[in-house]
């Protein structure tokens, strides 16, 4: 019997029953497996991929929609893997382009490596900015902080709503509401009784990934991501947007190195939404 070609194989919508097939696509191209994330994504989002005839999976990515339901105001696409023995062929190209007609008229984005960056390119994608990886144990400076930091409780999850929608520029209830159960600190920073800044830390195999990062100001993210420092023993990852120079320098200044740097691209649009200069980090680059 003949293997049916890559062009004939269907693209189908991945469900958590291809958690495990999702995670073996990953550890195949070198990545972790991450588990964690990947069930995330399936349940916040939607996954689409490819079924390889002789087992596992072929190609997978993760879509995560945000603003009104049926009705999106942005998608990020994140995890485009191709298994390394399918590499090559054009099968990457041919999932990218499923999902860009799937989500029609909805702007795009995605965190592109130097690696994937010319496909997207060559789909569409324009460079709109730029995120720095940072990793490394966080050396406290001893110093007390500026601002207040206290665990979020499930009162404050309006108030964390509300200011999230406020800085990501539309409506991720749906990802937002999965914090608690999916990360293993969340915290508010707060002055005068107001909730100013919110941050999370969730486990990604031996790092804990701080993310989101929403604050007023450079103080407060500082506060914030000191004060998950505090409470983990693991080293820490998060990925800075490029332009908060002044956290990029002070993270650098307590132990976190760069890993690397990738690009923030757009489909349909020239900028994301909502206001930059309190959105520090993305829960996570798969996601936005």
């Amino acid at each position: 019997m003949s293997t049916p070609s890559l062009a004939s194989l269907p693209i189908r919508r991945l469900t958590l029953r291809d958690l495990t097939a999702c995670a073996d696509l990953s550890e195949d191209r070198g990545w972790p497996r991450e588990e964690h994330k990947w069930g995330f994504l399936l349940t916040a989002g939607k996954g689409y991929g490819i079924d390889d005839p002789d087992g596992g999976l072929v190609t997978a990515c993760a879509v995560t929609e945000y603003g009104p339901h049926g009705r999106p105001s942005l998608a990020a696409i994140g995890m485009v893997l191709v298994a390394e023995r399918h590499a090559r062929r054009g099968v990457g190209r041919r999932l990218m382009r499923h999902v860009v007609g799937a989500l029609g008229p909805t702007p795009l984005t995605l965190h592109a490596t130097p690696y994937g960056r010319p496909l997207y390119e060559e789909l569409g994608f324009k460079t709109t900015g730029r995120a720095e990886m940072v990793r490394g144990r966080f050396v406290p400076d001893g110093r007390q902080p500026a601002v207040a930091t206290r665990p979020a409780t499930a009162e404050d999850l309006t108030a964390i709503l509300r200011l999230d929608e406020e800085v990501f520029g539309t409506d991720r209830t749906h990802v937002i509401t999965r914090l608690p159960a999916f990360a293993d600190q969340l915290r508010v920073a707060e002055e005068g009784g107001e909730i100013i800044g919110y941050a999370a830390a969730w486990p990604n195999m031996d790092t804990h990934v701080v993310g989101p990062l929403i604050a007023r100001d450079t103080t407060t993210a500082k506060a914030l991501v000191a004060s998950l420092a505090d409470r983990t023993d693991r080293p820490l990852r998060t990925d800075i947007d490029v332009r908060h120079e002044e956290l990029l320098a002070w993270v650098r200044e307590r132990g976190l190195s760069s890993v690397a740097t990738n690009a923030v691209m757009t489909y349909g649009t020239t900028e994301l939404p909502g206001d930059w200069q309190r959105r520090f980090a993305p829960l996570t680059v798969a996601a936005g």
